[in-house]
């Protein structure tokens, strides 16, 4: 079972999310069943990603940064979270209390330790405070990990 974890933007305009919702499917696609998806489920990638492993019918995992991450989402997004944290094999929930930078910091390293290869739908940028999607790229790289970047070219942010 080949393992994949996502990192990725949130709040994502409708035109990028199509575009990774392809990319994404793309990579999954030669796995099927045999994989193992590993998501923080917040909005934008990682929902993404985690609906197609769902839908693929392949095992999904869960990492929960901290006690009070959920209240940090969009409220918008609260079904959609609950629904695939339902849907989820197996959840990692972290010590943290407090969802911040450095819950999800860890949550990341969290995802790196447990991963075959990381997929990144990152525009190339500098985080933009830790934890960031650069950030878990820069672990997925020291680690050794292959990182599949998916960003729409020309696309912003």
């Amino acid at each position: 079972m080949r393992r994949i974890a996502i990192t990725g933007h949130r709040e994502l305009a409708a035109n990028v999310e199509q575009a990774v919702e392809q990319g994404i499917r793309a990579r999954l696609a030669t796995f099927g069943r045999s994989l193992v998806g590993l998501s923080c489920l917040a909005d934008g990638a990682d929902t993404i990603f985690a609906k197609l492993v769902v839908d693929a019918g392949a095992r999904l995992e869960v990492v929960v940064p901290a006690i009070r991450y959920r209240e940090g989402l969009p409220e918008s997004h609260h079904a959609t979270y609950d629904e695939l944290l339902r849907r989820a094999a197996l959840v990692h929930r972290l010590p943290h209390v407090e969802s911040t930078p450095d819950s999800h910091l860890e949550a990341g390293r969290h995802m790196v330790q447990r991963c075959d290869e990381i997929i990144a739908v990152w525009d190339g940028r500098p985080a933009r405070g830790p934890g960031g999607t650069a950030d878990v790229v820069s672990l997925a790289q020291r680690r050794g990990r292959p990182v599949t970047v998916i960003w729409p070219e020309g696309a912003q942010r």
